[in-house]
This record gives structure tokens, C-alpha cells and sequence, in this order.
């Protein structure tokens, strides 16, 4: 089958996740910048998270526009993502409600750490489907930064066992900022296609 309606769900999904965080956030009682400033760890927990599903949304988008169709495999890989992505608005919430604690930090972390690993299978679930010679496997290659993230994310989840929320706070931040650099490795081979 084609790739239209589980993109068209994803993206669904995705719009319906980056909603309920920032539902999620509170509106200050008062009129007053201290009254914003006092919500800052909501705020930044909301950036990154927001950050992190645009991040996400952006590549699945590349990955969809490289395969040529999807299977039943492919259904449960991409719903298996959806799931963890599913569960960053609850874990962003009790990150900036506590502001950056040590069991927040941890299972935000996990949280991250799942969300990487379910999209790595998606990537491997397409790339059987498509075959490992197709465009998605020659654009992927030896993905660096998908090698990279889950040692930070580990890094992140350490730090925060440890107590070190602020460490914690700028490996998930570093992760972020480095999928934030356009990767074109996808886009140069469908145009080479």
C-alpha cells in the first residue's frame, strides 16, 4: 500500500501531541513578567519537547517521501513510534512541574531514548520492505547521528541517576540542537533518483 494515510495519520498524531503540551501549559494569574518568569521551567520543558516532535515530524516526512510503499511491519513500527512520541507531553509536564528533578530528568530521558529506538525501527522495518539496495537504504548509509543520539541520550539519563539535572538537561539539548542541522541525506538521493 501506498504511503499517503500513514503519513496522513502521523501527521495527525503528531499535531494532536505538540497540542495537548502546550495546553498543558498554565496561563499566570497576574498580569505581571515575574508571574511569567516563575513558569520557566514549563516553558523551556515545552521548547524542547516542541523542538523534539518537529524534529521527529521532519523526518518522517523524509522517510516516507523515500519509500515507495509500506506494509503491515511498517503500520506497527510507525504506531510503535507514535506510542513513545504519545507519552512526551505527560513526561515533558512532570519535567517542568518539577523543575528538572532527578526522576523526571530520568524517565524524560527514557522517554527520548524509546522514541529514538522505535524510529530506528521504522527506518529498518521500511528498508526491508523497500529492500536494502532502494534509495532509503543508500540516502541512510551509516547514520551518524542516529548513532550518536541514544549515547547522549544514555549520557542525559546517567546524569540525571546522578542528580546532575543541568548535564541532563544539555545532553537532550545537545541531541536536539544536532538533528536541528537539515540533514539532506534523504533529499540528495531522491533527487538522484
Amino acid at each position: 500500500m501506498g504511503t499517503g494515510r500513514l503519513e496522513a495519520f502521523s501527521d495527525g498524531v503528531l499535531a494532536i501531541i505538540i497540542t495537548i503540551m502546550v495546553l498543558a501549559l498554565e496561563v499566570p494569574h497576574e498580569a505581571s513578567l515575574g508571574a511569567l518568569a516563575a513558569l520557566w521551567p514549563r516553558l523551556l520543558s515545552y521548547v524542547l519537547s516542541f523542538v523534539y516532535v518537529g524534529i521527529y515530524w521532519n523526518n518522517h516526512h523524509h522517510l516516507m517521501q523515500a519509500a515507495k510503499s509500506v506494509d503491515g511491519l511498517v503500520l506497527w513500527a510507525n504506531l510503535h513510534l507514535l506510542f513513545w512520541l504519545s507519552l512526551l507531553p505527560f513526561t515533558t509536564g512532570w519535567m517542568g512541574e518539577n523543575q528538572f528533578g532527578r526522576w523526571p530528568m530520568l524517565v524524560y530521558g527514557l522517554n527520548l531514548l524509546a522514541c529514538a529506538l522505535a524510529y530506528y525501527g521504522l527506518q529498518r522495518a521500511l528498508i526491508r520492505h523497500d529492500g536494502r539496495g532502494e534509495t532509503l537504504a543508500r540516502a541512510l548509509g551509516s547514520d551518524w547521528k542516529g548513532k550518536v543520539s541514544p549515547v547522549l541520550y544514555l549520557l542525559g539519563i546517567g546524569a540525571a541517576w546522578f542528580d546532575y539535572g543541568v548535564l541532563s538537561l544539555f545532553c537532550f539539548a545537545a541531541t536536539a540542537i544536532l538533528w536541528l542541522v537539515p540533514d539532506r541525506r534523504i533529499e540528495r538521493a531522491l533527487h538522484a533518483r
